[in-house]
This record gives C-alpha cells, structure tokens and sequence, in this order.
C-alpha cells in the first residue's frame, strides 16, 4: 500500500511539472507575435498620391548647356526646380526636383538669311526615387537681330569710300566712292553670321505642364 502511495504521488509530481513547462512555452510565444505584428505596421511605408494641374508653372534652372551652333535635335537638356511646387499647402515637388527633355529643333544663325534659334522640351522628372512622365509647353530661343550692326557696317564703308574718292576724284569721286564703299560694306554683313543662342547650366527657363501629374508623397 506505501509503495502505490509513492508511485501516486510521483505521477501527480510528473503531471505537473509537464503541464508548468507547456504553460511557460505558451507565454513565451505570445509576446514574439505581438513584437512581430507591430514591427511590420511602423515599417510599412505610408505615402498619398497628389495631383499637380495642367497650367502649373515649373520655375526651373538648367543644369546643361544647349546651344544653337553645337546642339542637335534629341540631345539631351536638363534641369533641376528652383522652388517646390505646393498643392493645397502640401509640397507636391521640393526645390532641386531633377527634370529632364531633349532638343526638338535646332537652326544655327546664317549668313542674313535667318536669326539662330534653338527650341527644346522636358519629358520626365525625378523625385526621390521615383520617375515620372510629364507633358509640358516646349520653350524655345531666338537670337537678338543683327539688323542694327549690319547697317552700321554698311553706313561705314559707304563713308569711307566717300572719303577717299573725293580726295582721289573731288564731288564726282566722292559720290562714286560712296558707291562703293556702300558695296563693300554690303559685303561684310553678307559674310559674316548672325549671333548664336547659347544656354548654360543655371541659366532660368520657366515651362508649364500640359497635362495633370500624379506623383506620390509621403504622409506628413
């Protein structure tokens, strides 16, 4: 009978030490479920999309050069925001968004038949680490006109052939060297170019989208 006492209690004794050590591993792994979950909900990121209308102006700087009489059409132009743009009083793009075109059309300046001009367009933009298409207004450049400085130099050779022809020739030879010098000035605008259009990093060009953009932005 002492012997079935001892062989009770020591069942009881294993019974509840098995039931401690399951208990203990259920409490242990509650906690590691929860520090889980929250862990995935603070890293997720959080982000709003924002529309930026069509007619939006874009104040922009050029981060490379473009010119008249060294670009090609399909070059590339670049460009950075000099302020940000807001919408309802939340940035939808900061200062120094990165935006990039190409050169659509190029003329260099000829000799009296046209003025140079060069034209180009912005295609896309970078933020964050997001890239976006946009559609924006082309800008062009004209160059200034020359047709002061041409008669300038036409006025000039007229003068000074009056000058020598009426020290070789008197009135009748002033007149003829007129005439002449007159024709020779003609010469020189006829020969030389008109004036490039040269843009350089930091130069201010100011575009306007064409279309809405979305863009996304984080939860302030």
């Amino acid at each position: 009978m002492k012997r079935l006492l001892i062989l009770m209690l020591g069942v009881v004794l294993a019974s509840g030490a098995c039931g401690t050590t399951a208990s203990d591993a259920t409490d242990t792994q509650l906690p590691s479920e929860r520090v889980a979950g929250a862990s995935t909900i603070h890293t997720r990121p959080g982000y709003r999309e924002v529309t930026i209308p069509a007619g939006t102006t874009l104040p922009l700087a050029l981060t490379s050069s473009v010119a008249s009489d060294t670009s090609g059409v399909e070059d590339a132009v670049t460009a950075e925001l000099t302020s940000p743009i807001t919408i309802d009083g939340h940035e939808a793009l900061p200062a120094g968004t990165r935006l990039a075109g190409v050169v659509t059309e190029v003329d260099d300046s000829d000799r009296v038949k046209g003025r140079a001009m060069i034209a180009f367009r912005f295609t896309s933009l970078r933020t964050g680490d997001a890239r976006y298409d946009l559609q924006a207004e082309p800008l062009s450049r004209l160059a200034e006109a020359t047709k002061g400085e041409d008669a300038t130099k036409i006025g000039i050779g007229a003068g000074a052939g009056a000058v020598i022809g009426g020290i070789l020739g008197g009135t009748k030879g002033a007149a003829q060297g007129a005439v002449v010098g007159g024709g020779a000035g003609t010469g020189v605008v006829l020969a030389t170019k008109g004036r490039e259009v040269r843009l350089g990093p930091g130069a201010d060009v100011t575009t306007r989208l064409t279309a809405p953009l979305t863009v996304r932005v984080g939860r302030s």
